[in-house]
């Protein structure tokens, strides 16, 4: 079990380490083969039905997490020269496919960027990359406001979450993780289609993004320039966003920033008026999309100093006991085997 933990530690180091230097690439992506998978799986089973979206994410994220756990099976009973470099190796890849921080702050480099030369065209093309909104819906500051929203919250989803998961499930927490929240993206939104056939993977996504969300927002109050703003802003703010792990989140990174986040968007060819986080504050700037990158990354380094140290810190007290326990199961032989050798050597009488 020691070299397991550590060797999950190595990995999930490398494998963040490999997103920093070579992020997404364009082709070939195993979230976007998932994806492709789960869309085929989409059009044999979709009805406009609860129970049939739930055998959708059962057998998209199921599957994915049970090949995962067979791959790591397979690792695990590889000869003992070759066990913990494999399980290091297959750590590692899976890390760096299931995280994205590096693209998220890659694509809204580059919407700020457009929106800080005056080319709403260009920004307008970008925007999708990072969320669903309608651009042609926006103008230069709400696109701004959009890019920000979508750096708090996917800093959440696309890194933190899946480290939380990995730190608990492994190789397997990892890749369902991921799965679900893909689902969720693909069909657990509100559309005439998936409204009842996502809900299974929309209230899953919720389930598997708490913790995230909430060590996430923690991370925020812990990095970002103002604290005592992101713990207020958490604190009034979180729980009156509509999704229960986006609020406290987006509430953080606003009340970090000094920004005001929330209002009214157009998504989904629908528009929704949400709560204002953090009233009171100015609203988003094309500068604080490059603060809001920056705080990510740093928020997303905590993420994996801590999920490690916590994954280590669980083995030792686990390994603890386990001493402990053998240590009095030896003590408690030794008397036996005392109190059997007296008991002999009463039995044979004085002089025997």
């Amino acid at each position: 079990m020691r070299g397991e933990h550590a060797g999950y530690a190595c990995g999930a180091a490398l494998g963040f380490l490999g997103d920093l230097i070579a992020a997404d690439p364009r082709r070939g992506h195993p979230v976007a083969a998932f994806g492709r998978a789960a869309a085929a799986v989409e059009r044999r089973l979709w009805r406009d039905h609860r129970g049939w979206g739930a055998a959708h994410t059962v057998l998209c994220a199921g599957g994915a997490a049970a090949g995962a756990a067979l791959v790591r099976h397979a690792v695990r009973s590889a000869p003992a020269p070759l066990r913990d470099g494999a399980g290091i190796a297959l750590t590692a890849a899976t890390v760096w496919a299931v995280l994205g921080g590096t693209s998220l702050g890659r694509e809204a480099r580059a919407v700020g960027g457009a929106l800080a030369a005056g080319d709403l065209d260009v920004a307008r093309e970008r925007l999708p990359h990072l969320c669903g909104r309608d651009p042609q819906a926006l103008d230069g500051p709400q696109m701004a406001r959009a890019v920000v929203e979508s750096v708090a919250e996917n800093t959440s989803d696309a890194v933190v979450g899946a480290l939380v998961w990995g730190a608990l499930g492994g190789v397997p927490g990892l890749v369902a993780f991921r799965a679900v929240n893909t689902l969720d993206a693909m069909v657990g939104h509100k559309s005439p289609r998936h409204r009842r056939f996502g809900w299974a993977s929309a209230r899953l996504d919720d389930l598997a993004g708490w913790p995230g969300s909430r060590l996430t927002a923690a991370l925020t109050v812990l990095a970002g320039p103002d604290r005592r703003g992101a713990l207020r802003a958490w604190r009034a703010d979180g729980g009156a966003h509509p999704s229960p792990n986006a609020g406290p989140v987006e509430a953080s990174f606003a009340g970090a920033l000094g920004v005001r986040l929330g209002g009214t968007l157009a998504y989904g060819g629908r528009v929704e008026h949400r709560p204002v986080l953090n009233d009171g504050a100015p609203p988003v700037a094309v500068p604080d999309i490059e603060r809001a990158v920056r705080l990510s990354r740093r928020v997303s380094v905590l993420a994996l100093v801590t999920t490690v140290a916590a994954r280590l810190a669980a083995g030792a007290v686990r390994r603890a006991p386990s001493s402990v326990t053998r240590r009095a199961a030896g003590a408690r032989t030794r008397a036996a085997v005392g109190a059997l050798a007296r008991t002999a050597h009463d039995s044979r009488g004085p002089g025997a």
